[in-house]
């Protein structure tokens, strides 16, 4: 680098992109817009290359511009928790409490979980963020979460499990589609059907496509989305039959859907995690028993212990098929 980069530099980098505009650079941060552009200036000269392109009153991030926004963005964001949770300390506050979680956790069973403590209990600053599976293990690592929920497969040395969740999948339809009269959908019957799923060929979606394959069962096309929710409200928008999880499912408004059973048994596994280097707080382990508890209410729960990661990634990658264990009571 040509030089010194200052904190304020980068925080004027970070305003610009995210208003767009020196002008709005300026509104959000409080400060003039030749202060702005002055700054702007000497951090591309501290750097040495070019983070914007200017065209009369437009400015254009250059992809150099953008590759130091995704190394610079999550390091401010960073100093920002750094400063909260000085100040909790400095208050006597409990500490922060940050979660990962996919998203149909995040949009379901964490918040009913964390609804289970008393008020008084949750520290003054919270934070849930809904992101894939790869990205809660990375936050657990890197310690900007305390505590992941992630679906399987999960491997990784540097986290502790503290419980896995199994539970079927269900189909999503609109009320008024020929199939909502059945009581239990048979997988068959999808056969012709577009069918809307989650996009990542690695965890449930590569479970769907083999059941649906062994149910010799071929729809007529596929909307593929990033998640469950979103393929819910494609079908009650009428484009398919969507196969989800049971906790987004759980979750949704009555209101023109219709939620039915399959036939044939798509389990939906996932993980509660820890850092392995940082044992967790007495307030993170009761959020874990109130998660674990908030999952007993999804029909056909199954609670398993850590030590069936191995067996549950290896059923997971099987064919899905009608399983006497299927009709157990959830483990506990």
């Amino acid at each position: 680098m040509a030089g010194a980069v200052e904190l304020r530099q980068l925080e004027t980098f970070c305003a610009i992109i995210a208003g767009g505009s020196l002008t709005a650079a300026a509104r959000l941060t409080g400060r003039s817009q030749p202060a702005i552009s002055r700054q702007l200036q000497e951090l591309e000269a501290a750097l040495g290359f070019t983070l914007f392109e200017r065209n009369g009153p437009r400015i254009t991030p250059t992809e150099q511009g953008l590759r130091f926004h995704d190394e610079v963005e999550p390091s401010l964001a960073g100093l920002r928790r750094l400063e909260e949770r000085a100040e909790a300390i400095a208050r006597g506050e409990l500490a922060s409490l940050d979660i990962a979680a996919i998203p149909a956790l995040a949009m379901g069973l964490i918040p009913r979980a964390l609804a289970r403590l008393p008020a008084e209990d949750l520290p003054r600053n919270l934070g849930l963020g809904a992101v894939p599976a790869g990205e809660v293990v990375r936050q657990l690592l890197d310690r900007r979460a305390v505590l992941g929920f992630a679906s399987l497969p999960v491997d990784h040395q540097g986290l502790d499990v503290h419980w896995l969740g199994e539970s079927r999948c269900v189909a999503v339809l609109p009320a008024a589609h020929p199939l909502a009269g059945e009581t239990c959908l048979p997988l068959r019957a999808l056969d012709g059907e577009r069918l809307i799923t989650v996009a990542d060929p690695h965890r449930l979606r590569h479970r769907i496509e083999t059941a649906l394959a062994r149910a010799e069962a071929r729809p007529r096309g596929l909307m593929a989305v990033n998640a469950s929710i979103l393929a819910a409200s494609a079908a009650r928008a009428g484009l398919g039959v969507a196969l989800i999880d049971p906790v987004t499912a759980q979750g949704l408004p009555a209101t023109g859907l219709a939620i039915r059973p399959l036939d044939t048994a798509i389990p939906f596994f996932w993980s509660v995690l820890t850092p392995a280097a940082r044992p967790p707080s007495l307030l993170t382990r009761r959020v874990i028993e109130a998660a674990r508890e908030a999952a007993e209410e999804l029909p056909g729960f199954r609670l398993h212990p850590p030590r069936s990661m191995d067996l549950l990634t290896a059923r997971q990658a099987a064919s899905p098929q009608d399983d006497p264990r299927d009709n157990e009571e959830p483990a506990r």
